[in-house]
């Protein structure tokens, strides 16, 4: 099935450095100064039926750690678990984190190139996107099953909502890469990305340049 083989070690780490890279380099600088302090969501698998099935340890060390950073910096869409974190269902942590980068980065983009505020149903539709598919890639990865993480899946965000590397390019561009990662030779989606060094000012340039060529 779609973005559920199991992804090698060297292609994991290089999308999820896709995802610490971009957010550095071209998300972070635009987030605004004063983001509200950090709301949690609902408990994850483990603690909400305590003894229902062990903790996980596979996130301490892992590169998985750099999603979960990038999310802590996206504290207006990030939901953890209010538990502690070291004893959480580690897939419902992963896609709480995949879900805040997805739904933040297309606020961010959709901030940065259109006048008008984006629909919070287009949010949340691709931050449902986002923690589906690199939920399925974890949970293929570590053999793992996650109630929360099945109940995501089975209702997918319908494609038509979801924006393209032609509209929003990082957001694009990421769940384009995750939703069947096993299947490309990993090749950016839109290669002209590594090239904006300007932030998302930078990304919007090109847009416009690609949208009216002279």
């Amino acid at each position: 099935m779609s973005g559920e083989g199991v992804l090698d070690k060297l292609t994991l780490h290089q999308l999820l450095g896709r995802i610490v890279y971009f957010h550095v380099l071209l998300i972070a600088p635009d987030l605004p100064a004063a983001a509200r302090a950090p709301v949690s969501g609902p408990a994850c698998c483990h603690h909400r039926a305590p003894g229902s099935r062990s903790p996980e340890t596979v996130l301490a060390g892992s590169a998985w750690g750099a999603l979960l950073e990038v999310a802590a910096e996206l504290p207006d869409r990030h939901r953890p678990c209010p538990r502690t974190s070291g004893t959480c269902c580690a897939a419902c942590r992963v896609t709480s984190a995949a879900s805040a980068v997805g739904s933040g980065w297309a606020a961010a983009e959709h901030r940065a190139y259109h006048p008008s505020s984006p629909e919070p149903e287009f949010l949340d539709a691709c931050g449902r996107a986002a923690a589906s598919r690199v939920g399925r890639v974890f949970a293929a990865r570590h053999a793992t099953s996650c109630a929360a993480l099945d109940r995501l899946t089975a209702e997918p965000s319908a494609p038509e909502a979801l924006p393209g590397v032609d509209e929003l390019p990082l957001t694009g561009e990421l769940l384009a890469l995750w939703a069947d990662p096993t299947a490309t030779t990993q090749a950016p989606v839109a290669s002209w990305l590594n090239h904006c060094t300007g932030g998302l000012g930078d990304v919007r340039r090109v847009l416009e340049s690609r949208r009216n060529p002279s």
